[in-house]
C-alpha cells in the first residue's frame, strides 16, 4: 500500500512502476480522487469555521437584547450542509484507500522485464539430476504403491485435492517439517513459533490477501482459514513500533495452509502438488528499510541449503515483472527437480516487500535516541513447502521396486533408511 502524498509527488515514477507490470498508468486517477477528497475536507472545514464564527455572533448579538433570528437560520443551514459534506467526506475517502489498497508493489529496478514465467532469469542451479536405469515414476504412483498414499478415500470426506497419507509417509512429512524447523532455528536464526490457523479479515488485509485475492481463500463465518504462515509471523508486528536495533525479527513456522486454488481448473488435478490444504515451514523476517536487501539473498539461502542436505537437485530463479506476486518488490523461485515429470518444479518463494505490507500493518521501526519512526521492511518465504518436498523425495529417491530410499539426513528422523521394499 501507498502513501497518496508519495504519488502526488512522482505520478510518473509510480505509473512507471506499473507499467513494467503491465498496468495502465493510475496515477492520474488516483490524484483526482485525492483532489476532490481534499476540496470536500476544505468545503467542510469553511462550514465548520463560519459556523463558530455565527455561533460567537449570535451570542454575542443575544447579550445586547438584539434579534440573531437571521444568523440561528444560517447556522442551522450549515449544519445541514456540513452533514452532507460529512458524508461526501466519508464516502470519497473510502473510495480513494478501496483504489489504494488494490495498487500493486512496485518492483525493484533490478527486477527483470517481462510478461510471464518464461522471462523468468535463472540465477544458478544445484546438485545433479539423478539418472535411473528404470523409468521414474510420479510421486502419486509411488505412495499408491506403498499403500501409503490415498487420494480416493480423502475424496469420499472431503472432495478434489486432498490426500491422506499413511504409516511412514504420514512420518515422513511430520519428519520433514521438523527437520527445516532444526536447521532453520539452530543455524539461521529463526525463532519458532506455534501459530493461529484461523485469523480476522484485517490481519489478511495486512499481508495482501484481502481484498484482491478473497476467492482464493476459505472462510468460516468471522475468521479466514491461512493460506500461508506468512499470515499471522507477519501481523505480530502489526500495530507495533519496533527498536531498531532488534532488527531485524526473524520467525518461523510449521503450519497447515488452506487454499482454494480459485483459477487452478484443470491444472495438477492428480497428487499433492496443488492441494487445498498443505502443511509449509515458513520464514518471514522483519526489517529495517537497509536491511531487507540482504535479508531476501539470506532467506532465499537458508531455503536452499535443506534441498541441499536433502540432496535436491534444484534451480534459482528471479521472476520477472510479469510473474510476481502482488505485494513483492523482488521474489526468488526455488525450483527443484522431479524425475517423475522431467521438470523443475516450484517448492519455494521467498520475497521482499519493502514497506508495502508494513503500511497496511501500521507497523513501524524507531531508533533508540530518536522520536521518528519510519515503516519496517518484511520478506517471507517458504522453508519448504513441506508436502512438494515429500514428492521431491519421493521422486529423486525412489528405487526400482517401488521401496524409497530415504536421504541420510532424515535417518535420525524416521528411525529407518528406506521406505517400503524388502
Amino acid at each position: 500500500m501507498f502513501d497518496i502524498k508519495a504519488i502526488r509527488e512522482n505520478p510518473e515514477g509510480f505509473d512507471r512502476g506499473w507499467k513494467r507490470r503491465g498496468l495502465a498508468p493510475q496515477a492520474a486517477a488516483l490524484i483526482a480522487l485525492d483532489s476532490q477528497l481534499r476540496a470536500t475536507k476544505t468545503a467542510l472545514q469553511d462550514c465548520q469555521s463560519r459556523r463558530n464564527e455565527a455561533s460567537r455572533a449570535i451570542g454575542a448579538i443575544k447579550a445586547k437584547q438584539g434579534d440573531a433570528g437571521a444568523l440561528i437560520r444560517e447556522v442551522a443551514e450549515l449544519k445541514k450542509t456540513m452533514s452532507a459534506l460529512e458524508d461526501d467526506v466519508r464516502r470519497q475517502s473510502a473510495g480513494l484507500a478501496g483504489e489504494m489498497c488494490r495498487l500493486d508493489n512496485l518492483p525493484a529496478d533490478d527486477v527483470p522485464d517481462g510478461a510471464d514465467e518464461t522471462d523468468n532469469v535463472e540465477v544458478r542451479r544445484w546438485g545433479k539430476i539423478p539418472e535411473f536405469d528404470f523409468t521414474p515414476k510420479q510421486h502419486f504412483d509411488l505412495g499408491e504403491g506403498l499403500g501409503m498414499m490415498d487420494f480416493d478415500g480423502a475424496a469420499r470426506m472431503s472432495g478434489a485435492r486432498f490426500v491422506i497419507l499413511k504409516g511412514q509417509l504420514a512420518r515422513l512429512e511430520r519428519a520433514l517439517a521438523a527437520f527445516m524447523l532444526d536447521i532453520h532455528t539452530t543455524e539461521f536464526g529463526y525463532q519458532e513459533v506455534s501459530v493461529p490457523l484461523l485469523v480476522r479479515d484485517h490481519a489478511l488485509f495486512g499481508t495482501s490477501q484481502l481484498p484482491k485475492f478473497k476467492e482464493d481463500l476459505f472462510a468460516t463465518a468471522d475468521h479466514y482459514l491461512i493460506p500461508t504462515g506468512e499470515v499471522p509471523l507477519t501481523n505480530i508486528v502489526r500495530e507495533q513500533i519496533v527498536a531498531e536495533e532488534e532488527l531485524p525479527l526473524r520467525y518461523t513456522t510449521a503450519s497447515q495452509c488452506f487454499r482454494s486454488e480459485a483459477g487452478s481448473a484443470g491444472r495438477d488435478t492428480r497428487g499433492m502438488i496443488r492441494l487445498h490444504q498443505f502443511t509449509k515451514v515458513e520464514l518471514v523476517s522483519i526489517t529495517t528499510p537497509e536491511q531487507s536487501r540482504d535479508e531476501l539473498s539470506r532467506m532465499t539461502g537458508a531455503a536452499e541449503e535443506i534441498l541441499r542436505r536433502l540432496g535436491l537437485a534444484y534451480r534459482t530463479v528471479m521472476l520477472c515483472v510479469g510473474d510476481m506476486g502482488f505485494a513483492a518488490r523482488k521474489t526468488y523461485d526455488l525450483e527443484v527437480w522431479l524425475p517423475g515429470q522431467g521438470m523443475y518444479r516450484e517448492i519455494s518463494s521467498c520475497s521482499n516487500t519493502g514497506d508495502f505490507q508494513a503500511r497496511r500493518m501500521n507497523s513501524r521501526c524507531r531508533r533508540a535516541d530518536e522520536k521518528k519512526t519510519r515503516f519496517v521492511h518484511t520478506l517471507n518465504g517458504s522453508g519448504l513447502a513441506v508436502g512438494r518436498t515429500l514428492v521431491a523425495v519421493l521422486e529423486n529417491y525412489q528405487q526400482a521396486d517401488g521401496s524409497i530410499a530415504l536421504p541420510e539426513v532424515l535417518h535420525p528422523y524416521m528411525g529407518r533408511t528406506r521406505i517400503g521394499g524388502q
